[in-house]
């Protein structure tokens, strides 16, 4: 029988508090695809789940794109790196909107971004955030899904952001966009 984990929302205080906190990566060697968002917002940082907020269509364009058997609660990431996947941020530090980032921080994450694949060896890398991808990585007119340029030996992937503040891509849009990695990914 699989054990649920409990959950419990942060409260106001506790979501004033996560600015600044980071989320701990997930993430081990030779990933299928490695998810990198933006950074975490104060709902994630206050839960240290990565993609917690309630409305955050990660999870659900997962599910929807086959990645996942069922729809994750972000408290069950285990189950998503025992299936072959991870998450960490461009930007580690948690904040109420990615407009309180800078240029530099998208810069200074690709670096590290960079680091982590070469270590993990991920397949593929998703970075989910078009214009965190066009900032940190210099590619000022870059266009989401597959990019010809690749992180060592990974694959470079860009998928839109899909926080429920970004209305610009609605699920079944960033489903199918989802779906499209999933299939090169294998």
């Amino acid at each position: 029988m699989q054990s649920k984990t409990i959950f419990r929302r942060p409260t106001p205080e506790e979501l004033t508090s996560a600015h600044g906190k980071t989320v701990p990566d997930l993430i081990a060697p030779n990933l299928k695809v490695l998810f990198c968002g933006i950074n975490p917002g104060l709902y994630s940082g206050a839960t240290a789940l990565h993609f917690a907020r309630p409305g955050n269509r990660f999870w659900p364009a997962l599910y929807a794109a086959g990645f996942t058997n069922r729809l994750l609660h972000p408290s069950e990431r285990d189950e998503l790196l025992a299936a072959g996947y991870g998450i960490t941020a461009i930007v580690r530090r948690a904040t109420a909107t990615a407009a309180e980032l800078d240029d530099d921080e998208y810069r200074a994450g690709r670096i590290a971004l960079e680091r982590k694949v070469k270590k993990y060896k991920p397949r593929w890398v998703a970075v989910l955030g078009l214009g965190a991808y066009r900032t940190g990585f210099d590619r000022p007119r870059a266009k989401a899904g597959r990019q010809e340029e690749r992180i060592g030996e990974a694959g470079l992937w860009v998928l839109p952001n899909p926080s429920g503040l970004n209305a610009n891509h609605q699920l079944p849009q960033l489903t199918e966009m989802f779906r499209e990695l999933r299939i090169a990914s294998g």
